[in-house]
């Protein structure tokens, strides 16, 4: 068994050797193989240089011979293409020689830009042989601008009145015509093929401009022409006398026929021109007109200036209608606020410097006065000096306004020298939160204290009647004052203000009363009548006259018979006063109430002195009530 194992094993191993040996010899085959393959590698990469050195001199020729060749291609299309202005001139020439008319716009821009085309082509090649047919081309064009701008000019004339009645377009409502489309089309084609980049042609741009301004630049000063010279006309009058009454002026047809017109013109060149054109075209061709206002403006101005007290109101009304349509067209065009507002200015001025000179022509004509009536009545000053004010009121918006401009009292005389001498706005004008009409209330405060402390003044110096006249006066005067504050449009304004004019009635009824007051001291008497009542402890007249001396008597007599004298004429004073009713009952309260106890109680005393005959006591205490009654 043990000879068996070993032969076993001895077989295994000769196995193990005979694979050994088979993978040894393919091993040594492989690498053989390897050597040749490598061998075969570099002869390979070898061969391979030497054709790339071949090769890149035969790629670099190609290139070369391609490069040529399209350029080779590119000067033939060039020369075609130089060629070809000279082929085409004689057929562009018979289009532009016929004209747009004939040929139709779009045909003839066609051609022109071909044409334009052309000629840029020959002007970047600059070869001499094309210089003649270049210098032709470029006549030709130049004579089609030429045409281009005369039809530019034909069309819009064609369709451009000399003028359009304006009234029947304001007083029906309807929009002022603009320019039809079958003219616009054309018209903006021509612009639009003027404002290429192309530099040649930015004057030929210009020139449309010029045309279209100088066309209907003068159909809207014709228009409004009649409207100009209505407004300067309806300002004169008649009776230089006058007061100004809203809407008796031109004004505000001749404004709203502006703005209809300026909206107008300005929709036909938002049509025709380009975005960047709009304001320089729109205000060129607006200026003639406006100029034309500005005019009219100054001749109406001249015209306030010299009947400042009766036509100051105009001035207000044309600030007020000029300044909205200022501001209408802002707000429409985005254009002539400015302008506009210049036209203004003078009439504006005006207005703002006749708050102080109606200040002053209040206290002027006050100091002018040469006599006031002796029975107290009013004198006319007031009631026009009140007329003025409530017409003013009826421009309150206008008047706001310019308040706002002057500032809360810059209508005092100091503060409007200021503003002439320097031109320079005060601070309060730029108070934003200004209200004018509280303002212009301010003013007529103002305006109402200069009048009454003038007349005030006045009549101090004037009147002779005592101080009962000179307060029956300047009671009058406040009374109508009021009334006239409240009986009109002033009386919203001022209502709250009012209580200015107390100080006023008060120094009335002082002045007034002094002369009653001073009858009331007969009415006084220092006699002890204590142990003289009766059960019911009223003064007993038939005990207290019982017990007055002889010189008490005659003293009580003597006051009895002054009183009388004296009431007597102050009663009949005041019955010949001229009294406003207001101001017949104030007094006759005060009167009243300053005697009627004093008098009650003297004749309760000593009313039994001469035993009812009269002589003495004239009147009871009913008869001097119902005399009392009667001053009412």
């Amino acid at each position: 068994m043990t000879a068996g194992l070993t032969s076993f094993w001895q077989l295994a191993d000769e196995e193990a050797r005979a694979e050994v040996d088979v993978l040894s010899s393919r091993l040594e085959k492989t690498t053989h193989l390897t050597k040749k393959i490598q061998a075969c590698l570099g002869n390979l990469e070898a061969t391979g240089k030497s054709v790339h050195e071949v090769a890149d001199p035969l790629n670099g020729e190609t290139r070369r011979l391609q490069t040529l060749g399209h350029n080779v291609d590119s000067v033939i299309v060039a020369i075609e293409r130089l060629r070809q202005p000279v082929h085409s001139k004689n057929d562009e020439e018979q289009i532009i020689r016929t004209g747009p008319d004939k040929t139709g716009l779009p045909s003839y821009l066609a051609s022109i830009r071909r044409l334009n085309t052309a000629l840029i082509d020959m002007q970047a090649s600059n070869l001499r042989v094309n210089q003649q047919t270049r210098a032709d081309l470029w006549h030709l064009v130049k004579s089609a601008n030429s045409q281009l701008e005369g039809h530019f000019e034909k069309l819009l004339r064609a369709e451009t009145p000399r003028s359009v009645e304006p009234l029947h377009y304001v007083t029906k409502g309807m929009p002022f015509p603009v320019l039809s489309p079958a003219t616009v089309t054309p018209l903006g084609l021509i612009r639009a093929y003027f404002t290429r980049n192309e530099s040649a042609l930015a004057t030929q741009a210009s020139t449309l401009a010029k045309i279209y301004l100088e066309i209907r630049g003068p159909y809207l000063v014709s228009t409004l022409a009649t409207l100009s010279a209505a407004s300067v006309n309806t300002a004169k009058k008649k009776n230089p006398d006058a007061i100004y009454h809203a809407g008796t002026n031109g004004i505000g047809t001749y404004a709203l026929t502006m703005e209809g017109l300026f909206l107008a013109e300005h929709e036909n060149i938002c049509s025709i021109f380009g975005r960047e054109d709009w304001r320089l075209v729109f205000r060129s061709t607006c200026d003639p007109a406006v100029a034309e206002l500005a005019r009219a403006l100054r001749d109406l101005n001249s015209h306030i200036k010299a009947n400042l007290y009766t036509d100051c109101y105009l001035a207000y009304e044309i600030t007020e209608i000029i300044s909205n349509l200022s501001s209408n067209l802002e707000s429409r065009t985005g254009e002539l606020k400015t302008t506009v507002a210049a036209a203004l200015r003078p009439v504006r001025e005006t207005a703002k410097i006749s708050l102080a000179e109606l200040l002053e022509d209040t206290k002027r004509k006050a100091g002018n006065i040469q006599a006031l009536p002796v029975d107290g009545a009013m004198v006319p000053l007031v009631s026009e000096t009140m007329q003025r004010l409530q017409t003013m009121a009826e421009f309150l918006r206008p008047i706001s306004s310019i308040m706002i401009s002057l500032g809360d009292g810059g209508w005092k005389p100091a503060l409007v020298g200021n503003t002439r001498s320097t031109d320079i706005p005060s601070l309060a004008s730029f108070d934003i939160g200004a209200d004018g009409t509280q303002i212009f209330a301010h003013y007529c405060m103002d305006t109402v204290e200069t009048l009454l402390s003038s007349l005030y003044q006045k009549a101090q110096a004037v009147l002779r009647g005592g101080q009962g006249v000179l307060g029956v006066f300047l009671a009058n005067n406040v009374v109508v004052i009021e009334r006239m504050i409240r009986d009109s449009d002033l009386g919203p304004l001022l209502l709250h203000r009012l209580g200015a004019l107390d100080q006023w009635r008060k120094k009335a009824e002082a002045l007034y009363t002094a002369e009653w007051k001073d009858v009331s001291v007969y009415l006084f008497d220092v006699i002890h009548t204590s142990k003289h009542r009766n059960a019911s402890g009223q003064p007993d007249s038939i005990s207290i006259v019982k017990g007055l001396s002889s010189k008490d008597k005659d003293n009580i007599k003597g006051k009895f018979q002054s009183f009388n004298t004296s009431f007597d004429d102050l009663v009949s004073k005041h019955r010949g006063y001229h009294m406003e009713a207001k101001v017949r009952q104030m007094f006759a309260r005060d009167i009243q109430q300053i005697l009627e106890p004093l008098y009650n109680r003297f004749w309760d005393r000593y009313h039994e002195l001469d035993k009812g005959k009269g002589k003495y006591v004239k009147y009871n205490k009913a008869a001097i009530r119902a005399i009392f009654v009667s001053l009412y």
